[in-house]
Order: structure tokens, then C-alpha cells, then sequence
């Protein structure tokens, strides 16, 4: 079995392996939190977050004491959860899932579960055999909400490779040529690089297609999606993201690609145009760079989310695009700046009620755009807030806000 989990690297034969010093970093910082919150441990047991603190996401339950002692209960594959968190120098036990009567009895505690998160009859089923009634979803997010070194260096990666998704639209678009062939290209470039299918969300309904390219009126349509752009989809069950709207000229075609590498999210928007816009489109691609630039100028200073969403929505508003920011009415998203990690919806948010700043080691894509009948038109990158400020992760000047094709 050795020999066959081999073969389980990335490109080149690289290790892709989560590297075990930040599973035990993680695991011990886990331990702290639920010490100081008063928990006696927690029973880990969504995907992501299986990720997160052992390396893998095999079918299993992982529990962190308190006391800081971990232990990795696997259905399957026990093999590859060995593996994936280290083999012998994993920092967490791997063992077989017991028989649920007696799982109260071997691991010998009350621990708290992610019920923010589970499905209610998969966590009432645990909850009832161990007795568990706290929950530790909001401890497990503050945690993730500070990226380590290990964690920027993956995003950074991922936009290096982003950087050559938007190179392929650059490449194959122009007039007469459908959204949906962008987007192929696209993800061609993603998929090669190494990306897995799946982009995470913690909000239900968990769906999302991560590029978003829609091009003219097209831009103008709104989805089931909480964002300013939603797209016509291809067919009423993918309906959201690109279809066969075909450019034309002069239109505006927003450009919203995710690349997710090693698990990690960036998140980035360009414009591009078959021609060139028109003063007014124009126009309303400048005035959201400059909201975009009060966002993080206001998280660069320390100040709370929800300040950032203030004082950008009112520049907005003075400059003419209440109406119309981050979609048109009725279904206009409140927000100007998502987290990102693991998935593409964390915490805090740019908008009213998140009354804290963004941590330092935090990762936040800002996006501001505009929605009209004819279409859509805003910027968007992926950005880190360090110890000297806010710093872009994605393209930021590297890639011009409009490209003409």
C-alpha cells in the first residue's frame, strides 16, 4: 500500500502533502482556544476543516482535547489519512472508527461539535451517542480567520497560476465568441495546474461556479447567488456564471475567476471589451476602483469591517451608484469585500455587523462593482493584511483594470 500512495503528489512528483508542522501548529492552537473558551475538547468532522487540522478530508471524526492530545477516528481510507497527515510524524493518532455504542467510551470526554455546520441529522446522531451540546463552529472559523506563512505562500501560488487563466481569455475572446468558451479556457489552465473541482463555500446552498464571465446585457442578470454579478449559467440548474451569450463589440465582459490551489482560494475580476468602452462604462470602472480604494484604505488603517462598508457605500452613493452597487434592486448584495482560505465565504465580511477589523494574517477579496440593464462592470483582488498593512495577493497592477481585445 506504501508503494501505491506513492504516486499521490502533485507536479513533478512534488510532495502536496500539508506539511506536518502546520497540522501540529494547528492542532495545538485549536487546543488553546477551546481551553480558554472553556470546552473540554472538539469533535472535528467537516471536510474542510478535516483538511485544515490532519492534512486530508477521509470519512472520519477527528478529536482535540483541550489538553491538546488528538486523535483521528477514520472510516476510510485509513491509509491515506496516515499519509496525507505525515505518516509516523503525524501529530494525531489515526485509528479505526469504533462501533458508534461504544465511541462515548473510548474517547472518554464530552466534546464540543461543529453544529453551525453539520447536517442536523448527521450531528443529532453523534450529538445523542456523546452527549455533546456546545458548539465550537465559531472557534474553528476565528481560528482560520489568520493565515499562517504556509497558507499566504499557496495563495500566492494560486494567483501566480491565475495570472495565466486571465492570459487565456486574453487570448481565445473577441467579438462573436460565447461566454462559456472563455470560461473553458479558463479552467483548462486551472485544471492543468491542479485544481481539484470543487470551490468551498460555508453557506448554504454550498454551490458556486468559479468563473464567472458574463459579457454585455448578460452581466445584468441576477442568480441565486449572493454576489453583484450573477450571469445567465448555461441551462436553469447551473444558473449562475457563464452561458451562451456571445460577445459584442464594445460590450463590457466582466471577468471573475477563482483559481483554488492546494485548497486555498484567490479570487480575482478584470474587464475586458471586443473594441472599447464606451466615457460612461468608463466612468463607472473608475469610480469602483475608487471605492475599492477606500476599502482598503480603511482596513489598511486597523479600522472595523463595517466602518470600511460605510465609508465606501458613501462614496458610492455621493458618486451615483447607490442604485445600482453590487447588483439593482431587489437583489443587490450588501457587501464590498468577502474573506477567503479554504473557502471562498469566510469571515468577517466588508458590510454592517462586522464590527471588528480585519486580523492581521487576514485574506479578503474586495470587490466592488456596479449592475445595470446592459451590463456589469468592477474590479476585484485577493489581499492580505500584514503587519505593514493591506498588500495584494492577486494581480493588483500587474493586470490592466480594462483589456481590449
Amino acid at each position: 500500500m506504501e508503494d501505491e500512495l506513492s504516486t499521490l503528489v502533485g507536479p513533478e512528483g512534488e510532495d502536496w502533502r500539508v506539511p506536518v508542522s502546520e497540522l501540529e501548529s494547528r492542532q495545538s492552537k485549536l487546543a488553546s482556544m477551546l481551553s480558554e473558551a472553556g470546552h473540554e475538547a472538539a469533535l472535528i468532522q467537516t471536510p474542510v476543516d478535516l483538511y485544515y487540522y490532519t492534512g486530508g478530508r477521509q470519512n472520519g471524526s477527528l478529536l482535540v482535547t483541550a489538553d491538546g492530545q488528538a486523535r483521528f477516528f477514520v472510516r476510510r481510507s485509513i491509509s491515506r489519512a496516515k499519509h496525507e497527515s505525515g505518516g509516523n510524524d503525524s501529530p494525531h493518532s489515526v485509528e479505526a472508527f469504533p462501533r458508534m455504542a461504544t465511541f462515548a467510551e473510548d474517547i472518554n470526554c464530552t466534546p464540543s461539535m461543529q453544529f453551525g455546520e453539520l447536517p442536523h441529522t448527521f450531528a443529532t446522531r453523534f450529538a445523542s451517542k456523546i452527549g455533546a451540546t456546545k458548539d465550537c463552529t465559531q472557534i474553528v472559523h476565528a481560528q482560520r480567520e489568520v493565515k499562517s506563512d504556509w497558507e499566504l505562500q499557496m495563495m500566492a501560488d494560486g494567483a501566480e497560476i491565475q495570472m495565466l487563466m486571465f492570459e487565456a481569455v486574453e487570448a481565445v475572446g473577441g467579438e462573436g465568441v460565447p461566454e462559456i468558451e472563455l470560461v473553458a479556457a479558463a479552467e483548462a489552465v486551472s485544471r492543468a495546474a491542479g485544481f481539484g473541482g470543487n470551490v468551498q463555500m460555508r453557506r448554504f446552498p454550498l454551490q458556486c461556479d468559479r468563473g464567472v464571465i458574463v459579457a454585455g446585457r448578460a452581466g445584468g442578470i441576477p442568480s441565486f447567488f449572493d454576489s453583484a454579478v450573477g450571469g445567465t449559467g448555461p441551462h436553469p440548474m447551473a444558473s449562475m456564471g457563464s452561458g451562451f451569450t456571445t460577445i459584442k463589440a464594445n460590450d463590457p465582459v466582466l471577468v471573475d475567476l477563482v483559481h483554488v490551489h492546494r485548497g486555498y482560494v484567490v479570487d480575482a475580476t478584470r474587464m475586458f471589451v471586443a473594441g472599447s468602452l464606451s466615457d460612461e462604462w468608463q466612468g463607472r470602472l473608475e469610480d469602483m476602483v475608487a471605492v475599492k480604494e477606500v476599502v482598503v484604505d480603511v482596513l489598511d488603517q486597523g479600522l472595523d469591517c463595517s466602518e470600511a462598508w460605510r465609508q465606501a457605500y458613501a462614496l458610492a452613493e455621493e458618486l451615483g451608484h447607490s442604485e445600482h452597487l453590487m447588483g439593482m434592486a431587489p437583489d443587490q448584495s450588501r457587501f464590498l469585500g468577502h474573506s477567503v482560505g479554504l473557502q471562498l465565504d469566510e469571515s468577517p465580511v466588508v458590510a454592517e455587523g462586522f464590527d471588528r477589523p480585519l486580523p492581521i494574517g487576514g485574506t479578503m477579496a474586495i470587490e466592488p462593482k456596479v449592475v445595470h440593464a446592459g451590463g456589469s462592470i468592477g474590479s476585484e483582488d485577493t489581499w492580505v493584511r500584514d503587519d505593514e498593512g493591506m498588500r495584494p495577493i492577486t494581480a493588483d497592477g500587474a493586470i490592466p483594470w480594462i483589456t481590449e481585445w
